[in-house]
Formats: C-alpha cells, structure tokens, sequence
C-alpha cells in the first residue's frame, strides 16, 4: 500500500500502518490515502481528509470537500464519484457493491455523521440526517432532505425537492424553502470549516494533502 504524509508520499509496510498514528519528532501525520488493485484516490489539493479518515481505491472527489473524522470511503469493488463542495461527516461508511452498484454523490452534498451509504445515487444539494442508511440502486433527488436515522431500502426512487423520514423511509412532504436554505447552508458552513482546519496549525501536521 502507499501512505501519504502531508504532500510527502512514502511507501510503507502494510503490517505496519497505524491509521491513528502521530510522531511527535515530525511534523508528518499519516493520511490513509490508499491504493487498491493499482488505483489511488483522485482527491484535489482543495479537498480537507482528515487524518482518521480512511479513503481507498477508485474514488474521485470534486473540489472544496471534506471528509471527517474516522469516516470510511470504500472505492475498491467498484468506483465512488463524489461531487463539488460535498462534506463527509464523522463516523460516515461509505460504499459499493461489486459490479452492480458504484456510489455517486453530487455537489453540495451533507452527508451527516455516522451515516452508511452503499451503492446508492445521492444527487446534487441533499442533506443526508444522521444515522441514516441508504442501500443499493437507491436514488435521492436533488434538494432533498433524507431524515436522520431513516432507512432508504434499495432501489428506493424519491423524486427532487422531497422530505423523507422513517423505517422504510417514505416521503412525507415538499422540502419547504427554508429547509432549501438549510442545505446551502450546511455544504458552505463545512467549506468553511474545512478551511479553518487547513488553515490553522493542523495544516503543517499533515490535514493538506
């Protein structure tokens, strides 16, 4: 495998690598940028990982995201697509099934913490609640909003500008224009944060790739 330590890529034993690693006579901290079956991450040097975070194989992410603490991206069965300005949150799983099921995600995308999402379409400005799981050949509309701690089954189709909540989700109403706002809200807030990250001491202890 290859680990990244900041902008300094070194490849390193396998058997060896502790994801949570820190040195404290450098100021290097390992990211787990890794390749998979000769395919590494395409991620632009916009893009905020942080350093718990795993993310692996065919996985391409668009600028200004941010993956967060411990969460998972899973490229190596089949690929991940990842748009603009989309956030990560913490404790999030990500991904595919093989040959079947690729997982794409579009711009300004709030993925909350601790949500699972497998090989499902999750497009352009929705916010996905905490804890929710989204399955296979599911495909959330643009501007939605997927409650926290629903279950979208597969092949779940929710049309653009829906609400949805539950166990199976179902949709309950129209996304109102506040909550609209909210979505925006959300993906510029995590640039932000992202760049407040990048920006301050973390930035020379490994965050930038």
């Amino acid at each position: 495998m290859e680990a990244v330590y900041g902008t300094v890529k070194k490849p390193v034993n396998e058997t060896l690598v502790n994801p949570c690693e820190r040195r404290p006579t450098s100021p290097r901290v390992l990211l787990m940028i890794r390749t998979f079956q000769g395919i590494k991450p395409t991620i632009p040097k916009s893009c905020f990982i942080e350093d718990t975070a795993v993310v692996i194989g065919d996985v391409i992410m668009g600028e200004h995201c941010s993956v967060w603490f411990n969460a998972v991206i899973r490229g190596d069965v089949n690929y991940i697509r990842i748009g603009d300005r989309t956030n990560v949150q913490d404790l999030c799983m990500l991904h595919v099934t093989h040959d079947t099921h690729p997982l794409i995600i579009g711009n300004e995308v709030t993925i909350g913490h601790n949500v699972v999402l497998h090989g499902c379409t999750i497009q352009s400005r929705v916010l996905v609640g905490m804890g929710a799981i989204i399955m296979d050949g599911a495909v959330i509309g643009e501007d939605s909003v997927v409650g926290a701690g629903a279950l979208v089954v597969e092949g779940t189709i929710v049309p653009p500008k829906s609400l949805i909540l539950g166990a199976p989700a179902k949709v309950k109403r129209p996304v109102t224009e506040k909550e609209l706002a909210w979505i925006k809200e959300s993906a510029e807030n995590y640039v932000k944060y992202a760049r407040q990250y990048m920006g301050d001491s973390a930035k020379k202890t490994g965050f930038e790739l």
